[in-house]
């Protein structure tokens, strides 16, 4: 799977960096570690398309109708025969196939719409941005059952010169309405190995990695 850099990433940096100045929760405030039961594969809640996704729209019994490797375009819409311009950022798949489905039965009778997403970018509340001192800053799109360690594989783990250990996680908590901050002990997780400085990511979240001061 790719992990495509989203283009709000410059903007995603700068908000985190103002979370780090606004957030009520402090610094040295840690989340639980990732449990071995946790990391277990599992379901998460069904995917919602995000611009630049791709999907493969498929008509039952009307190949003409079908559509290969089409690209959500950056305004959020698709256009496949017979359909012009149809939103899909924000809705799922299941809720995609129902729309065309709709659309087309003006001209078909009962078709039968599947979409299948095959690459994913994810909306902006479904990444996960890793900024800072990293090998290479990224959002990429949030997975169930996604822990800190995923990340830091998906950037190429830490710069040369990362403060791993003063690393923050920045969350936004809907019951509070107010971002979070949380400390992270990235050193400890990749370069001795503890299993403890593991964590479970939520879609959202942002991993800000400071470099070390001379």
């Amino acid at each position: 799977m790719r992990y495509p850099i989203n283009r709000s990433l410059h903007t995603g940096v700068a908000l985190a960096l103002i979370a780090l100045g606004g957030c009520t929760a402090g610094s040295d405030k840690e989340l639980p570690p990732a449990s071995f039961v946790a990391l277990q594969e599992g379901p998460g809640e069904e995917y919602v398309i995000g611009p630049l996704d791709e999907l493969t729209i498929h008509v039952w019994r009307n190949p003409e109708l079908s559509a290969e490797k089409i690209q959500v375009r950056p305004d959020g819409r698709i256009t496949i025969p017979l359909v012009r311009d149809m939103p899909a950022v924000g809705k799922t798949p299941t809720m995609l196939q129902e729309d065309i489905r709709l659309q087309l039965s003006q001209y078909i009778e009962e078709p039968i719409v599947s979409v299948i997403v095959n690459e994913f970018a994810g909306t902006f509340s479904q990444q996960v941005r890793i900024v800072g001192s990293t090998e290479k800053p990224a959002s990429l799109p949030y997975r169930a059952n996604m822990t800190v360690l995923d990340a830091m594989i998906g950037v190429g783990g830490l710069g040369e010169f990362a403060a791993g250990n003063r690393a923050k996680l920045i969350r936004f908590d809907k019951q509070s309405g107010k971002q979070q901050e949380y400390g992270l002990r990235l050193t400890d997780l990749l370069k001795r190995g503890d299993s403890k400085a593991n964590v479970m990511l939520k879609p959202g979240d942002v991993i800000i990695i400071p470099e070390s001061t001379f």
